[in-house]
């Protein structure tokens, strides 16, 4: 099937972009639209050219998986494709259905008129990379909808309604109804009124006292943008179309846009993009893989966890039932889920009939029998390995054939889990993070005899309730909770040592983590790693058990924000961190014990231990085929433990800095005397055969 379909309507060529999904603009279909230009403008029958797409997508934009290879500089490159379009002796309209996005919108807005759909969604989101429109968008669309609008849109990233710019010169015309045959009519009457091609590049740019509010925009924009670099390089280029000429203008954002391709910032994002969408992709499941029907669902437990599962499928307008042991436990979380839901109405998220039907969709239960209907069952009890194998037992004793079972343990055995019912190849890990109708990860937890069908039904599933879902293999913490341990561990090794719990917490959110990890236990409970480390020490009886500081600091009871006190205090009713003189007397009785004498660490110390404690346990996990890609890893990480973006991760960020340099740090750190350093077998390899972690 060719990527572009050249029809005749009359004396009108009609240009049809068919590249699937969203008409990405790849070399393929560039080439396409050069050749079908050509020909349209050498056919003495064709007197006008209409450019569409489909009814998703006139075109999503550029092709992302052609940034860093030859093909995205392969001539015609976008640039060259916009100003062929431009230059088109007979006039081009572009009729925009769907998705207008990037380098799309670029191209329509090369075109000499535009009508759309009212729905038809546009957007600049190059910002969201990093990046800035780099075919012309910053110097056309301020020509058409004014500087300040144009700013506001392509800083923001965010996709609007054609409808929204009704009256502007952006759109000649908004079509109701059938897009393609308004388009015909608005093409036959530009032709028979002889109106006349109109440029973009030839529109000029006014905005009084333009160099005010250039600076205002400079100072409000630096304040937000943080570590991004892209957003005032935007303020930049949009500033450049007050140059005497459209060529200046262009040239400049041109040079902008080839600087930001080089940021590590906008590598970074890039890889995340790309990462999110391999994400879904699994080697040996093929996207034909029949899918189960998920038309209900029942969660067992109604606490803070299942009722926050509960509401992802309310959102999604599958009906739940929710089961608990106790009726004022149900009580308890039916209010909690009633009470989330008239947050969101009073802040305007949700509508009255929004939060009718969603709570229509819940019904509670203390009878496991009521699960008898249902699709997916998923557990949320407590984590210890006696209350899963009750409730999985009662599960498969209720589940209709061909239910889900799936279970939301965050560190224990998936397999074993699996084994107490009769139908392992129907169980399955669903790790969801608290706030579970709030955090966008879902870990899709693999177990041996998971069916190919189930882990193809929850990934589709992921998607419909809004999760960016990862695959993971069984071990102990999967990906994100086994990489926390070393993470862990280094922190604490690092206040043993001798540095303060808030200089490693403020060295690491320097870094950009969204918390470090001592405000983070503070808030999770400190008690639950506590009782997460005594749970693993009665499995190993007969392994040596060193004395630990976060043990000492919870056997005085300070568990964190919820009791006022742990690794910091909390006054009454507030959130705020306050460092405590009690902690570093029990970090210095703590060294006294262990014969430790206290050493100064340099911030960048700090970060190096603990992110490379990550990259290094992320490369034993790849190695031992845990995690399918590297990039699934990042994924885990930014979505479920606030590693910033424009690190893109810790598999990124090691590739970033060099295995090199991190096999060398890694080594260093080992001849403490502390195995555990060592660097993984897999940075080792990749380092003999130069290759990277992937």
């Amino acid at each position: 099937m060719t990527c572009l379909q050249y029809t005749l309507k009359g004396r009108i060529a009609l240009l049809t972009m068919a590249q699937p999904p969203v008409n990405s603009l790849g070399y393929e279909l560039r080439s396409a639209l050069v050749a079908a230009l050509d020909r349209a403008n050498g056919d003495p029958a064709v007197s006008a050219i209409v450019l569409t797409g489909s009814d998703r997508a006139f075109s999503g934009g550029a092709d992302i998986r052609e940034f860093d290879t030859p093909r995205f500089m392969l001539e015609p490159h976008l640039r060259t494709v916009v100003d062929l379009v431009e230059q088109s002796a007979k006039p081009v309209i572009a009729a925009i259905h769907g998705v207008c996005m990037g380098g799309g919108l670029e191209l329509a807005l090369s075109t000499h008129f535009r009508v759309a759909s009212p729905s038809a969604s546009i957007a600049l989101p190059e910002v969201k990379l990093g990046l800035l429109p780099g075919a012309g968008g910053t110097q056309r669309l301020p020509r058409l909808i004014g500087l300040e609008a144009a700013l506001s849109f392509i800083v923001g990233g965010q996709p609007l309604p054609a409808a929204q710019f009704k009256g502007t010169p952006l759109f000649n015309e908004l079509i109701e109804g059938d897009l393609i045959a308004g388009a015909i009519t608005f093409a036959e009457r530009v032709v028979s009124e002889k109106i006349p091609i109109q440029r973009v590049r030839d529109l000029k740019v006014r905005y009084p006292s333009h160099e005010a509010f250039l600076q205002f925009a400079r100072n409000m924009i630096k304040g937000v943008a943080g570590p991004y670099p892209a957003p005032l390089k935007i303020v930049d280029a949009i500033a450049a179309t007050l140059k005497p000429t459209f060529a200046e203008g262009d040239a400049i954002e041109q040079r902008l846009f080839t600087e930001l391709m080089l940021t590590p910032e906008s590598r970074a994002l890039r890889h995340l993009f790309q990462a999110e969408r391999a994400a879904s992709k699994i080697p040996d499941v093929p996207d034909t893989t029949a899918m189960r029907a998920i038309a209900s669902v029942g969660v067992i437990g109604a606490g803070t966890m299942g009722g926050g599962i509960a509401m992802n499928f309310l959102n999604a307008g599958i009906p739940v039932i929710l089961i608990e042991t106790k009726q004022e436990a149900l009580d308890r979380g039916i209010a909690t889920i009633t009470k989330n839901y008239q947050g969101s109405l009073l802040k305007g998220k949700l509508t009255e009939a929004d939060f009718t039907q969603r709570m229509a969709r819940l019904r509670g239960s203390l009878q496991m029998s009521d699960l008898a209907t249902c699709d997916l069952i998923i557990e949320a009890v407590f984590e210890d390995i006696s209350v899963k194998e009750t409730v999985f037992k009662a599960m498969d004793a209720v589940a209709k054939p061909g239910a889900i079972l799936a279970t939301n343990t965050s560190t224990l055995d998936v397999n074993r889990i699996a084994s107490f019912t009769r139908r392992p190849a129907d169980v399955i890990g669903l790790h969801f993070f608290s706030p579970a109708n709030v955090m966008k990860l879902l870990e899709v937890v693999r177990g041996q005899a998971t069916a190919k069908e189930v882990l193809a039904t929850v990934m589709g599933l992921a998607k419909k309730i809004k999760k960016i879902a990862v695959v993971a293999g069984v071990c102990d913490g999967f990906i994100g909770n086994r990489m926390l341990m070393p993470y862990w561990a280094a922190a604490e090794d690092l206040i043993a040592r001798g540095a303060t719990p808030w200089q490693v917490d403020q060295a690491m959110e320097a870094f950009g983590m969204v918390m470090g990890p001592f405000r983070v236990s503070d808030l999770a409970g400190n008690d639950i790693g506590w009782a997460i480390r005594k749970s693993r020490a009665a499995l190993h009886p007969g392994r040596p058990v060193k004395p630990n500081v976060a043990d000492a600091l919870c056997e005085l009871g300070r568990f964190g924000q919820k009791t006022g006190k742990g690794w910091y205090r909390y006054e009454a009713g507030q959130r705020a961190p306050i460092p405590d003189p009690d902690v570093i007397a029990l970090l210095d009785q703590h060294r006294k014990t262990l014969g430790i004498q206290a050493r100064a660490f340099t911030d960048d110390g700090i970060v190096t231990r603990c992110v490379y404690a990550l990259i290094n346990e992320g490369a034993k996990l790849l190695g031992e085929g845990i995690a399918a890609r590297a990039s699934d890893i990042d994924m885990v990480y930014l979505t479920g433990y606030g590693f910033p973006a424009y690190r893109g991760g810790p598999m990124h960020y090691a590739n970033e800095v060099g295995l090199f340099q991190v096999a060398r740090t890694l080594t260093a750190l080992a001849k403490d005397g502390d195995s555990s350093w060592e660097p993984a077998p897999l940075i080792v390899d990749c380092l003999s055969t130069g290759r990277a972690l992937s």
